[in-house]
This record gives C-alpha cells, structure tokens and sequence, in this order.
C-alpha cells in the first residue's frame, strides 16, 4: 500500500497525475459503496485513471476483505476513499491501513474550514476522532511536494 487518501473528487489531475506517478502506483482501489454500485461513475473512473494502471472499483468491506487476503499480490496499492466514513467503514471491516492522508473535502452547509482545501462537518470531525483512537496517524497533504502536516493537530486547533 503505497497511499491511503480521502478525496471526495476520487480520481482527478492530484490523483491520477502526480500521486500515482511520484508513487509509482500500479493499482489505484477506490473504496466506496456507491461509485462501485454506479456503472456511469465507474466508467467516468476508468476514463480518468491513467491507461497504464488497473483499476477496482469496490464496496468499502470487499476492498478490506481483497486487501486483507492478498489478491494483489505485490502490486503498488493507492487506496482512495470519498469521506472518512468509508474509511472507518474500512477499518471496522478489518482493512489493513496505519495511515491515512486527507485530501479534498469541500464546503458543505455547517462545515468548517481546518485547511483551504479541506472542510469538515461535525459528525465527521467525530469520525476522524474515532479513526484517529483506533491508532490511525492521519495526515493532510495536497500534493506529494507539500509537507505532510498532522491532520489532528489542525482539526483539535
């Protein structure tokens, strides 16, 4: 596994440019139950992650259950999340991450900015605390150039 990220835009230029290339990704997994059950946003996936990868579009509990098992194989992994719910999801499904990096969540009503690019709700600050106590380090970073800050150093600001 060579990223763990939320990105409610899923695959996009930061994703499919610079993270995958500077990663070397070989496999980008998005984990969320409603892109896997959408054939539309599964194929507008297929479109924007580079030719040169493979892509799996799954339901949160078969990525961790695919993971977990090995069906990768040694396949530079890139998982990528929607929100923080799919990643508690992922956790309690007993998906195998230690870190997970916090990309693009934009405005909602009643959200609250914690970097110019990320803004939370009030349950998702609770579940970013709930992430954060099963010992997950969770980071924000842009792009790969940017330093890697503590996500909830920033949110508990």
């Amino acid at each position: 596994m060579v990223n763990t990220r939320i990105d409610e835009r899923l695959i996009h230029g930061q994703v499919a440019g610079i993270w995958s290339t500077s990663l070397s990704t070989q496999r980008i997994i998005v984990a969320n139950d409603e892109a896997a059950a959408d054939p539309l946003q599964k194929s507008s996936l297929r479109m924007a992650a580079p030719s040169s990868m493979r892509l799996s579009v799954l339901p949160v509990k078969d990525a961790a259950e695919n993971i977990r098992a090995g069906k990768y194989g040694k396949q530079r992994l890139f998982l990528l999340f929607k929100n923080p719910k799919d990643v508690l999801r992922f956790i309690e499904a007993d998906g195998p991450i230690k870190t997970v990096n916090v990309g693009n969540m934009s405005y909602k009503e009643g959200a609250r900015e914690v970097t110019k690019s990320i803004q939370v709700l009030p349950e998702e600050e609770t579940i970013f605390e709930t992430i954060a106590s099963k010992g997950i380090n969770v980071t924000a970073q842009l792009v790969p150039n940017d330093p890697s800050i503590d996500f909830m150093k920033k949110l508990r600001g």
